[in-house]
């Protein structure tokens, strides 16, 4: 049995906060704002895993009420999830991720990026593609206020 899932999140850029995305830090002096370390990439492919096994969104797992959450490394979540997902009789199978942003240059990490999330799914680095794009300019994300991602899953129950 094969399943799909979408997943999406955004977060606004601030300065002083470590920039990750994909398990990957950044060497910039702005980072994403949020309750843990705020990795919209991570984020979205959690909710796009949680999806596809019909199961709430990452914020009913790991509520950004809960102090234990504060500035957690988001792939402990992800590992979480996955743990979710065999506890059920889920495993993935590959994984797509977008990255929307006009700052900084995405490309240059992304095969560092496939090798964290392979370590925190158990897939392969071939089984996750990762692409990057920007929003040309337009609203928050074009203007460098904020970073997206979008990630589309297949799980499969063995």
């Amino acid at each position: 049995m094969f399943r799909i899932g979408h997943g999406y999140d955004i977060h606004r850029l601030v300065a002083g906060r470590p920039l990750v995305l994909g398990g990957v830090r950044f060497e910039t002096d702005y980072g994403l704002d949020g309750h843990s370390d705020a990795d919209c990439a991570t984020h979205a492919l959690c909710d796009a895993l949680l999806g596809a096994a019909g199961l709430p969104d990452i914020g009913h797992f790991f509520p950004n009420t809960d102090p234990a959450y504060r500035n957690i490394d988001s792939q402990i979540l992800l590992r979480r999830v996955i743990d979710e997902l065999r506890s059920r009789g889920y495993a993935p199978v590959n994984v797509d991720l977008s990255i929307i942003a006009e700052k900084p240059k995405i490309y240059p990490k992304i095969a560092a990026m496939k090798i964290a999330l392979a370590g925190s799914t158990g897939l392969e680095p071939g089984a996750i593609g990762i692409k990057a794009t920007t929003n040309e300019g337009v609203g928050e994300l074009g203007r460098g206020a904020a970073i997206a991602a979008h990630a589309v899953v297949l799980i499969s129950r063995p």
